[in-house]
């Protein structure tokens, strides 16, 4: 027979350092219960799905605890006040495993053990069941659900370990009374615990996402109205670029055109042409760092209310019948104004081509001398269909809002009772110390709402 090779000093001694740390981390999960005392289900909304945990344990332990009594004592030959005892000791931590199952699971434990070392010298045990009697095995595995769905999986394994080491060392004190239960109570352990921990570990996952979809969509809307403003300041570049190239070229041509002009007067005017070049300049470093790499510089003059026709009339040709009331006479319009109620016009039109294909619009432009109001009024689809979208990018309010916020406006929008849609944009014609300050009126919750779909 060939000589079996030993293992050297230095390898026991590796193997004995792998043991001792493995048992030391199996006795810190086992010695460090989850952080949470909640109760299990505590989060649900149903306020019986709340209360269901406290009914299960309650019913488990007034079942569980007279049959272990009434059992020890009459099958296993137990005296009245150890069986009472025991009973007690295995059924009762039920209650507390709702909040704490770790802790619960220890006592429980200690008190199987101790039941099981007290059978031995009972005279009912020999041919029943042992080391754990089957009200044991029941409310173990209760235990064992209610750990599953607090700890996490390394406690959960060593709690497996411990069960299956507890089960095999009452196995070596009396292998003739041992009928296999504790194999049984292992492997059933150990299925209620990997479904149970699967079931917490899901529901975790389920609310991290809630979570993250949370943070993300305040990040996309915190990025879509960044978005929003950069694109209203590429457009106002144009508008703002204009008045100060007039301002360059009159104070250049002063001294030519203006007589007899004191030499003081000149250097005024001399230095007035160069600030607002340097503003040009500076303006322009800024428009390249708002555009977009892919971005192109748009060559184009930027639109207005002139154009409003235009609109109404590719939003007719698109299947909208929409109409349009524009005053004849606006008055003087300031370009920022002129612009933004044209952007208003144009972000309303496309949410009701999206959204309520169809439906009858209205657009009215008017002015009292001091305000413009622009109203956008739409209907219902005339038929349940399709919209065209199910889902937007959200920059149409977005991008009113800012317009509006920037002329020192207000923006009411909302549903109507009838199904329909109103947007009304009221955009100071005079300059205010306050624009850009003024705070949005809206239907607040309806506002959001229909941003979402924007």
């Amino acid at each position: 027979m060939p000589e079996i090779p030993r293992l050297s000093a230095a390898t026991r001694a590796r193997a004995r350092a792998v043991a001792r740390r493995a048992g030391q981390r199996l006795a810190a999960d086992l010695g460090t219960p989850s952080s949470s005392t909640a109760p299990l289900l505590g989060g649900a909304e149903n306020r019986w799905l709340r209360l269901l945990p406290y009914v299960v344990a309650l019913a488990f332990v007034a079942a569980l605890l007279p049959v272990t009594a009434t059992v020890l004592t009459q099958d296993y030959k137990v005296g009245g006040a150890v069986a009472g005892a025991l009973a007690t000791a295995q059924t009762a931590p039920l209650l507390l495993a709702v909040t704490r199952p770790l802790q619960a699971w220890w006592i429980v434990l200690a008190a199987d053990v101790a039941g099981s070392l007290a059978l031995l010298g009972a005279d009912g045990t020999g041919g029943r069941t042992w080391p754990w009697t089957p009200m044991t095995v029941v409310g173990y595995l209760l235990l064992m659900a209610c750990l599953g769905l607090r700890e996490p999986r390394r406690t959960l394994l060593a709690v497996w370990l411990a069960t299956g080491a507890a089960g095999f060392a009452l196995e070596l004190v009396s292998q003739d009374l041992s009928d296999g239960v504790h194999l049984l109570l292992f492997v059933l352990s150990g299925v209620v615990l990997v479904v149970t921990g699967a079931l917490r570990e899901r529901g975790d996952a389920q609310r991290r996402l809630i979570v993250q979809e949370t943070i993300s969509e305040a990040e996309r809307a915190q990025r879509t109205l960044l978005e929003e403003r950069a694109r209203i300041a590429r457009e106002l570049h144009d508008v703002v670029a204009h008045h100060m190239s007039v301002i360059t070229v009159q104070a250049d041509s002063a001294p030519y055109r203006i007589e007899s002009l004191p030499e003081a007067a000149r250097e005024e005017f001399t230095s007035i042409a160069a600030s607002a070049r340097e503003s040009l300049t500076e303006m322009r470093r800024l428009l390249a760092v708002l555009r977009s790499e892919d971005a192109q510089g748009e060559r184009a003059p930027q639109p207005g209310l002139d154009r409003v026709q235009q609109l109404v009339e590719a939003t007719v040709r698109a299947g909208v019948p929409a109409e349009l009331s524009l005053a004849a006479d606006l008055g003087a319009v300031p370009q920022a104004v002129d612009l933004s109620g044209y952007r208003i016009v144009q972000e309303a039109l496309a949410n009701v081509v999206r959204h309520a294909p169809g439906a009858p619009t209205r657009v009215s432009v008017t002015s009292d001398g001091t305000d413009l109001t622009v109203l956008v009024v739409n209907g219902p689809a005339p038929a349940p269909t399709s919209p065209l979208e199910t889902t937007g990018t959200g920059h149409g309010l977005v991008g009113m809002r800012e317009r509006v916020r920037l002329t020192g406006g207000s923006l009411d929008t909302g549903p109507l009772p009838d199904g329909g849609f109103r947007v009304a944009a009221r955009l100071p014609l005079t300059a205010d110390d306050t624009a850009g300050n003024t705070g949005i009126t809206g239907t607040g919750t309806h506002t959001q709402q229909t941003e979402d779909a924007s």
